[in-house]
């Protein structure tokens, strides 16, 4: 009994560590896992991280850089949801955070930072409004809509970092 406890064991462990091999229409394909780094959440394939430590937008990047990711983009409002619950659980709030939304290239023009299209967006009402001619970075969590808005990026906030799935 105890050897086919541990014989389980072991096969369960080179299966999670390892991929599962499996056949289709007469080839083996390896499948491999997609898992998130410990620290990381995973949503629609993606990992992302909450950084509670306040940083000015582009610290932010650079942090979230040295992690291998960067600062998030959003696709869509289940992402959205998903962030900010992870805010509340770091936080134990839904405060304001770093995503990777700039338009300091170009006004007007909002550029990821991962590179990924910006089709999803969340503005609150009448933002982006560049206050003073010089807010280009992106905060989410603004106001009791908890939407987003464009700040001077030199503020301090937390961020949210994003990852794509390492192979395992």
């Amino acid at each position: 009994m105890k050897l086919s406890a541990v014989f389980l064991l072991v096969f369960s462990m080179m299966a999670l560590t390892s991929g599962v091999r499996y056949f289709h229409r007469g080839r083996f394909y390896w499948r491999h896992f997609r898992i998130c780094p410990h620290g990381w959440t995973k949503i629609n394939g993606r990992c992302f991280r909450y950084v509670a430590t306040p940083m000015t937008w582009a610290n932010a990047e650079k942090n979230c850089l040295s992690m291998g990711a960067n600062l998030a983009s959003v696709h869509n409002a289940y992402e959205y949801r998903r962030i900010q619950a992870m805010i509340r659980a770091g936080s134990c709030s839904c405060r304001e955070a770093w995503l990777g939304g700039s338009d300091a290239q170009q006004e007007r023009t909002w550029l990821w930072s991962d590179g990924s299209p910006m089709r999803y967006t969340n503005w609150c009402r009448g933002e982006p409004n560049n206050a003073g001619g010089t807010q280009h970075c992106l905060q989410m969590n603004w106001s009791g809509d908890k939407c987003w808005d464009d700040l001077w990026c030199n503020h301090n906030l937390p961020s949210i970092c994003v990852k794509r799935f390492r192979r395992r």
